[in-house]
């Protein structure tokens, strides 16, 4: 089962290299890697440059590197760059207040477009979680329930694009179900969300951890080798970033 507790056992290894971005916060960005470092969960080396960050994760100096607070258009272009993506697909891990632990995606308002990206996302992010010892039970949101088919042709069109969606993972071995809009049932039920798209999926994860008071752990970058954890400005502490950043490592090791 996906909880803090699993993430911060896999996440001891003072072998790791982590680097962390800092551009403002700094108080923040040192007590946080105190913390990390205290907890041993890695070597960690603090970035005022992303670009510089990103390529030392492409070339192998770093095992994982964090966003921290640098600015999220820069790093996310950064790794374009640096890895010759024509798109990047991120994976959130967060919890809602007094529930259980998910990943959820699409939280890029230009991600998740299309029923092939939707898969590719899932195909991913079980690929994480069973590295971390989870076998995912993925739940696909659409605009709608069964019931509304013929009230608005969008709704109309995310319903059957979840269908395609489902059809396609099932015979890869991934449990997978359309939950329609029931959000609550899917939370309940899931250790694997998928929204609609990528703007309803930006307005749920900022919904849930903004004003739900929800943990969000990050976001995992799906489509580059290295573990990259993308975070928000807004934490009040990276500690729990690094320690995913650390999991993820230690358990591709494991694996390999």
């Amino acid at each position: 089962m996906l909880s803090i507790e699993l993430i911060l056992s896999k996440a001891k290894g003072p072998e790791r290299r982590i680097g962390i971005g800092v551009a403002g916060d700094l108080d923040k960005v040192e007590a946080s890697v105190s913390m990390a470092k205290a907890s041993k969960f890695g070597e960690i080396k603090l970035f005022t440059d992303g670009e510089e960050m990103v390529r030392e994760l492409r070339t192998g100096e770093l095992d994982a590197a964090i966003r921290g607070s640098l600015d999220a258009n820069l790093v996310l272009k950064a790794i374009k760059r640096q890895f010759g993506l024509d798109h990047i697909s991120r994976m959130a891990l967060l919890q809602p207040r007094n529930g259980h632990m998910f990943f959820f995606a699409p939280v890029g308002i230009d991600e998740g477009r299309t029923v092939s990206q939707k898969v590719e996302m899932v195909i991913a992010g079980a690929a994480l979680m069973r590295r971390l010892g989870v076998e995912p039970k993925v739940g696909i949101l659409s605009g709608g329930r069964k019931g509304d088919e013929g009230r608005d042709a969008s709704v109309d069109r995310s319903m059957q694009e979840a269908e395609e969606v489902v059809t396609r993972l099932l015979p890869l071995g991934i449990e997978t179900k359309h939950y329609q809009i029931l959000i609550e049932e899917a939370a309940r039920d899931c250790n694997m969300i998928i929204a609609p798209d990528g703007v309803s999926g930006n307005l749920i994860f900022r919904t849930m951890h903004f004003l739900g008071d929800g943990k969000a752990l990050g976001a995992v970058v799906l489509n580059i080798e290295p573990v990259f954890v993308d975070t928000s400005r807004a934490k009040s502490s990276y500690v729990d970033s690094i320690a995913m950043a650390s999991a993820l490592v230690g358990s591709e090791k494991q694996v390999h």
